[in-house]
């Protein structure tokens, strides 16, 4: 620090001594002229390579996912990104006030289901809409659809596509269930609540201008856009569409999951199976 500070001076015409500006700044002139004798610590490069080819592929993974998936200890994982610099980059914290409400949780699966909506640029089809719907006890994906219309039917399909994956057909479910989302225009639709109310569901929506309270599925979107959306160039629908599935299946099967235990939801739907 004393050394910048004299540099600045000199630059703008005025040269101080070190020893005087250490009394102005009450500080022994030892600190300015140290210098750690201690070497940096090694990196093995049976840690660091796999890490590196990790990251590589997948930059937005942070040291918990990247150890999960390779076996490693964390705390080497976390120490090897500190010394080489491939720290995710941390979203600042707001300050906004949130409203204390109940998240989309459940305690079994089947219980509570929520949905919500998302664009993704298409290339030369223009801006699509993805419908996504997942269960809040096993975070699994289980509906999806990617269409150019942000109309009702996106999200029906989605819907319908859960239910097949869950309940293997389409009909009424057994033992009703809430299905949570938001105030949009195509979530309180007659033609999407009327498919809800057919197949057994109750709907349920969060208060207005509170995304928090369908915080589960809200959080899905932003990790789908990290780690998939956001690295690729889509050429069309078709192209979006492949690769949103690769994901979703990779999410679903391979991805580890802190809230898990750094189990990924196979592993964890099998231990509660």
């Amino acid at each position: 620090m004393i050394e910048t500070i004299r540099q600045g001076l000199e630059e703008e015409g005025f040269k101080v001594s070190i020893s005087k500006l250490c009394q102005w700044f009450d500080l022994p002139r030892g600190t300015v002229y140290y210098k750690s004798v201690k070497a940096a610590p090694k990196v093995q490069p049976r840690f660091a390579d796999p890490i590196k080819a990790v990251i590589n592929e997948e930059p937005s993974f942070g040291y918990r996912t990247v150890a999960a998936l390779l076996g490693f200890n964390k705390n080497t994982v976390q120490c090897i990104f500190q010394l080489r610099g491939w720290q995710v980059r941390k979203r600042p914290v707001g300050f906004r006030p949130r409203v204390q409400a109940l998240p989309s949780v459940a305690k079994a699966p089947n219980e509570h289901w929520a949905t919500d909506m998302c664009r993704v640029w298409a290339g030369r089809d223009g801006w699509s809409v993805l419908a996504l719907v997942i269960d809040c006890h096993t975070r699994e994906l289980l509906g999806w659809h990617l269409s150019r219309s942000g109309k009702a039917k996106t999200a029906e399909a989605a819907l319908e596509q859960a239910l097949i994956a869950r309940y293997g057909t389409l009909g009424r479910v057994e033992a009703p269930f809430l299905l949570r989302s938001d105030n949009g225009l195509v979530f309180t639709s007659r033609s999407y609540t009327r498919l809800v109310r057919s197949y057994g569901l109750r709907q349920e929506f969060i208060t207005p201008h509170c995304p928090e309270q369908n915080g589960m599925v809200e959080r899905v979107i932003r990790t789908l856009k990290e780690q998939c959306v956001h690295h690729h160039r889509f050429e069309s629908l078709q192209h979006a569409s492949r690769v949103i599935a690769g994901w979703i299946g990779f999410y679903n099967n391979l991805r580890p999951h802190q809230a898990l235990g750094m189990k990924t939801l196979a592993e964890a739907f099998a231990l509660a199976a």
